[in-house]
């Protein structure tokens, strides 16, 4: 289970993280320490779960937690916070759990199953794989976007290159990253792709590049976006 802790103060996000090393089939990919970045790495890196404290500069934690619900696939909320006194505020953001600060690993532990059974027991009711219509050789076509590598805008149109070949698309870069957030990586402003096929991201002559999964080629990085690409990676 693929998690991501939110909290201002350094030294409970440490505390957080040792616990998660303790147990098994979970998983620390991110840390923020504000809303704006918890956001983020959240479109980046799709967390299943984000350990969130409520006091924090900025935007709090609840404020947070009501944004991530309305994501179209927002993970889980577990709270963890050192004030019971905003229990029954933070259920408007439909919190997984409330946990109280020092954290027991039991207690922990105890709410990530929990989590864990109510993602199973939704499976079957989930939207099915979102596919992405096309038209080749003046066929309408779809396919599912487990199979797209990336998405590339090269003049007036997008083209999209998919396991088994490519085809060009009606929708903007624009329009598919706010169709798909959660699949979709920026890595140039030309250019979007699935993060399931993200391996690798190197630098040569001033320049930076990603490398995907079953495909040969590389694809170009500008300098902003490197910053979150490592942080889906990490």
């Amino acid at each position: 289970m693929r998690i991501l802790i939110v909290d201002d103060e350094p030294l409970a996000r440490a505390r957080l993280k040792r616990l998660l090393a303790e147990l098994h089939s979970y998983e620390c990919i991110g840390e923020a320490e504000s809303a704006r970045k918890a956001i983020e790495l959240i479109h980046s890196c799709q967390p299943e779960v984000v350990l969130l404290d409520i006091a924090m500069p900025g935007a709090d934690g609840i404020d947070l937690g009501k944004d991530i619900l309305q994501l179209p696939t927002p993970p889980a909320v577990i709270f963890v916070t050192a004030h019971p006194q905003h229990a029954l505020e933070a259920y408007q953001a439909s919190p997984a759990d409330y946990l109280l600060k020092p954290v027991s690993i039991e207690r922990l532990q105890h709410a990530l199953e929990r989590v864990g059974m109510q993602t199973k027991a939704h499976l079957g009711r989930r939207n099915t794989e979102p596919k992405i219509g096309y038209v080749q050789a003046g066929v309408k076509r779809q396919l599912e976007l487990k199979e797209v590598l990336f998405f590339s805008a090269e003049d007036k149109y997008v083209r999209m290159v998919f396991t088994s070949g490519e085809a060009i698309i009606e929708q903007s870069l624009v329009q598919l990253q706010q169709q798909f957030p959660m699949q979709l990586l920026r890595v140039h402003r030309s250019t979007l792709i699935n993060k399931t096929y993200l391996s690798r991201l190197f630098s040569a002559h001033g320049k930076h590049w990603v490398q995907l999964l079953g495909w040969d080629g590389k694809l170009e990085v500008s300098r902003r976006e490197v910053a979150n690409i490592r942080s889906c990676m990490s």
